[in-house]
């Protein structure tokens, strides 16, 4: 014991970061005085600039980011989700933004199990809930933004009327997915412009130009305009703008493109569907108040993580540490059990026991749970319902979990992955990232996706759909609370964070990346807090994936003990892993595409950071 015990302090010692310096990061810190802009692509975040330098709020400059990265495909459509946390400061209150779409008429668990198969699938028109992120844009604009939506589309009108140079990314994934692209007329003749060339999608640095985008954006700015000619007042007019996309010429145009390509939206669905102004929720870590979506989003286990961790001295572990490793891993495959088996529509009864997974009491009860010597491949969610006075009402279902899968089968066309790089490739399923702050005290925090490439483009209106549907389940034995039905909403991965010190704007940040989202933004939060980072430094660091939990797409399959590291752990820290029961693989950088924006107080300026793993890049001034 003694041995093990020095060993572990010679560990935190060595593994401990210096106080680093920004230069020595691969990107340089952003330093504002009086905006940050932070997004996906370098064109997108000039769109937020640009908003800051009309006047306009961080709610402006992070609509216009959200407009310019669906129109950059990156790596999502305009008929995606949009998901976003704001902090205003008039009320001093963050506001929770669900623009999450919902599965349309005839999408029963009935009619995807008589096509054969054990989830919905994860392309096509089968895939597709209604369009989120135009609603969720039009919304915060209108609720809480500034500028008119003439101007905060403007950039994205631009890109797609006259076209913009593609970047390399976007023309590989168009590439690689070529093949199902050309099963959708509409997707087929905007994004494959050389048919039967050698490469039929657009060239890195080609100008590329989306017409029938460019009509739909412009309807709604024409929308707009009109309202205002009437009279209307700045939100009336943008919600004019709404009532045509979901109600008016564009919705019908888009029912009759999905539907045309075999898939189920009505005008109904449409017309049925709203963005929802809610209340987040929030735990506090070390007299941090950290704030996340509900449980239609995998939000809440970064809180229920921290609720665990904060019952352990990270610090004494000694940072990426194999104790401070398993111990990550750990905590993670509780908060990701409970997700697994409680997380799901709020919207939908019965209700989430969020209260009780929220409990410091469950915490600290989980905590107990874990083995110090090894991994724990068999670990299985709480009941939480004590801890908010109530018995559970699927006790049944919770001790038979995991359910026991059926005999492998043929996978169903589009719905199962054949290899472990398909697994991969939808465990880390991207979409963008935005973050905003100025100098008025609005902060933003944005998730969007849905609508990747390959998507289904509906008719004229150049939207990409959502694939979200997948996210379902169709089995209550596995979560009762996220089983198909019209109208619900799948529970998502995307995941926006705030966090408040003092009652301040302390943190701003989200990455992308599936289920891997959570896992990098906890590492990210303690980075800082636990072992002093700069947000730069922070969102480049070396971070762990775990793969225990139940992939949130395809298969759904979980992999049990599988550990991605960074390929420069030292060999006594393999070893110490490798004898706990974790089967490693390495990679180059960890981090995750994480955006961050830091509140210094005491100088009155912000910090921004993104990683250098992904094509992030952000403005200030």
């Amino acid at each position: 014991m003694l041995q093990r015990a020095l060993c572990g302090l010679i560990l935190a010692v060595v593994l401990a970061p210096p106080r680093l310096h920004a230069q020595q990061t691969a990107r340089p810190v952003l330093h504002g005085k009086h905006w940050v802009a932070i997004t996906g692509k370098p064109l997108a975040a000039t769109a937020g600039a640009m908003m800051f330098q009309k006047g306009g709020n961080a709610v402006d400059a992070a609509c216009a980011m959200l407009a310019a990265t669906s129109t950059m495909w990156d790596t999502l459509g305009w008929g995606g989700e949009t998901q976003a946390l704001i902090y205003d400061p008039r009320t001093r209150k963050v506001i929770g933004i669900n623009a999450l779409g919902v599965a349309p008429t005839g999408a029963t668990v009935e009619f995807f199990q008589k096509k054969g198969m054990r989830y919905p699938p994860e392309y096509g028109p089968l895939a597709a809930v209604t369009p989120g992120t135009p609603g969720g844009l039009m919304v915060m604009l209108a609720e809480y933004g500034t500028l008119s939506l003439r101007e905060v589309l403007g950039p994205a009108l631009q890109m797609a009327d006259e076209g913009y140079p593609m970047e390399a990314g976007g023309v590989r994934d168009i590439e690689r997915h070529k093949e199902k692209l050309k099963q959708w007329r509409y997707s087929r003749e905007v994004l494959l412009p050389h048919l039967g060339e050698a490469r039929e999608g657009p060239q890195p640095g080609e100008v590329f130009v989306q017409k029938d985008l460019a009509a739909t954006l412009k309807k709604l700015v024409e929308a707009e305009q009109q309202a205002l000619a009437q009279g209307k007042d700045r939100k009336q007019a943008i919600l004019a703008a709404y009532d045509r996309f979901y109600r008016g010429d564009i919705a019908q145009e888009l029912v009759r493109g999905v539907q045309e390509e075999g898939g189920l939206i009505t005008l109904e669905d449409l017309a049925r569907w709203k963005v929802q102004l809610e209340e987040p929720v929030k735990t506090a870590y070390k007299g941090i108040e950290v704030y996340k979506l509900t449980s239609w989003v995998q939000g809440p286990v970064l809180l229920q993580a921290l609720n665990i961790l904060e019952t352990q001295d990270l610090k004494a572990m000694g940072y990426n540490s194999a104790r401070y490793i398993h111990t990550l891993y750990q905590a993670m495959n509780l908060a990701f059990a409970d997700r697994d088996f409680y997380y799901g529509d709020p919207y939908f009864p019965p209700a989430e026991p969020l209260r009780g997974l929220l409990s410091k009491e469950y915490a600290k009860s989980r905590a107990k749970l874990i083995n110090w010597e090894k991994n724990d491949p068999n670990v299985k969610p709480g009941d939480p319902y004590p801890f908010q006075g109530e018995k559970n009402p699927y006790l049944q279902l919770l001790q038979q979990w995991p359910p026991k899968p059926p005999a492998p089968e043929k996978p169903a066309a589009g719905s199962q992955q054949t290899s472990i790089e398909d697994f991969e490739r939808t465990f880390y399923a991207g979409t963008t990232a935005i973050q905003a702050a100025d100098e008025k005290g609005w902060v933003v925090s944005v998730t969007p996706s849905g609508g990747w490439i390959p998507a289904v483009i509906a008719g004229r209106t150049g939207v990409g759909l959502s694939q979200r549907m997948q996210s379902f389940v169709m089995d209550p034995a596995e979560n009762p609370f996220n089983v198909l039905e019209p109208g619900k909403r799948p529970r998502a991965t995307l995941t926006p964070s705030l966090a408040l010190k003092n009652g301040k704007p302390f943190l701003s940040f989200s990455v992308q990346g599936g289920d891997s989202q959570e896992q990098n933004l906890l590492q990210f939060f303690l980075n800082v807090v636990e072992f002093g980072m700069t947000v730069q430094e922070s969102a480049e660091a070396a971070n762990i994936t775990s793969f225990q939990m139940r992939n949130s797409f395809g298969d759904h399959t979980p992999k049990p003990g599988k550990l991605v590291l960074q390929e420069q752990v030292p060999p006594w820290v393999r070893s110490e892993l490798k004898r706990m029961g974790y089967e490693m693989t390495f990679e180059a950088r960890t981090s995750g595409p994480i955006q961050a924006i830091y509140f210094d107080h005491p100088h009155g300026t912000l910090w921004g950071g993104a990683s250098n793993h992904g094509d992030d890049y952000g403005i200030a001034w």
